[in-house]
């Protein structure tokens, strides 16, 4: 099982995710911010959930999905992976990830 480590800007982008939703539903904001710690969870024991980020060749980062939020994670080896960050769909995650 692999450990999980979160990035300070993985931390950053999820705290920033939690305070949009809240300012109009607070309860919302928690489920979701609750919903994607899951996701992540799931990765410790199945790190390859999520589809290679084929931009990046020579790491391998992959991008899994919660509901409309891409999670971009680095899986530095097989005991350990790097949340890089947390993207809107609509945000272009090109721009982020390099």
């Amino acid at each position: 099982m692999a450990k999980i480590v979160w990035t300070d800007e993985a931390i950053q982008w999820l705290e920033d995710i939690h305070d949009y939703i809240a300012a109009e539903r607070p309860n919302a904001a928690l489920r979701v911010v609750n919903g994607i710690y899951d996701k992540v969870q799931l990765l410790a024991e199945f790190p390859r959930l999520g589809e290679r980020y084929m931009a990046i060749e020579n790491r391998e980062i992959r991008v899994t999905l919660y509901g409309h939020y891409r999670i971009a994670y680095l899986i530095r080896n097989e005991t350990r992976i790097e949340i890089l960050g947390i993207f809107h769909a609509a945000m272009e995650i090109e721009r982020y990830l390099h």
